[in-house]
């Protein structure tokens, strides 16, 4: 009898542990395109050149468990308050532009204070152990590879709409690839400053990478991640 009990704590620690592991080096989906070396924007004639300000912009990154053992993981939240870049301001917003850099190395992952502005789906405490385990793990070579690709790029290449309701399709360059996305942005302007903000569902395939699985998908991370995104910057050398 305490053998048996023994044996179901061991098998229930080994679930707790496996919620957060390093997930299997994914196959580049065909539609893959090698990143070309990162080249400063050119701004348009016109625009103004805005500074990105670290202390009040942020990026959130919700990530949530699935399958049938889901309740042995945990949904995360990874967030970043370092990043840098530009952007241009124009009166015709097609001639905006911007280039924002998120430092991988600096990613959070589940601050408490993060965790309790997303509700109930992140109420529950995430141990110290698991929000290491979780960092280390998606910084890691078979993820986001952290040392020899340190930052995601983020450019525009394309904005429509209006000045405070835009679409901004934006090339996103993470490790030595690639993508193409449309990012749903609302904006706030006062002299010298702008302020944008917006979220949007984002698939882990479309950036090309493997969603963490096993057990037959009994235990998994869910491909869809939700991003929130506050940027503010303001006029400056």
């Amino acid at each position: 009898m305490h053998q048996n009990v023994r044996i179901g704590a061991i098998l229930a620690l080994a679930l707790l542990l496996s919620a957060c592991p390093a997930p299997r080096k994914p196959a580049p989906p065909p539609e893959a395109q090698p990143a070309p070396a990162e080249e400063p924007v050119q701004p348009q004639a016109g625009a103004v050149e805005h500074r990105v300000v670290a202390d009040e912009s942020q990026v959130k990154i919700l990530v949530y468990r699935g399958g049938k053992l889901s309740s042995a993981g945990h949904n995360h939240v990874v967030s970043s308050h370092n990043l840098s870049g530009k952007v241009w301001v124009h009166e015709d917003v097609s001639r905006s532009g911007l280039q924002i850099v998120m430092p991988v190395a600096l990613l959070e992952v589940d601050d408490p204070q993060m965790r309790s502005e997303e509700g109930a789906d992140f109420a529950s405490e995430v141990p110290e152990t698991a929000r290491q385990g979780t960092r280390k793990n998606m910084l890691g070579p078979q993820l986001l590879d952290a040392d020899r690709h340190p930052g995601i790029t983020l450019t525009a290449l394309a904005i429509t709409g209006t000045r405070e309701q835009m679409q901004v399709r934006t090339r996103v360059r993470i490790k030595d690839q690639t993508r193409e996305i449309t990012i749903p942005v609302s904006a706030r302007h006062s002299p010298g400053r702008v302020e944008a903000q917006g979220e949007f569902a984002l698939a882990q395939t479309d950036l090309g990478l493997t969603p963490y699985t096993v057990m037959l998908g009994a235990l998994a991370v869910q491909d869809e991640l939700k991003v929130k995104f506050r940027i503010v910057a303001v006029k400056g050398d």
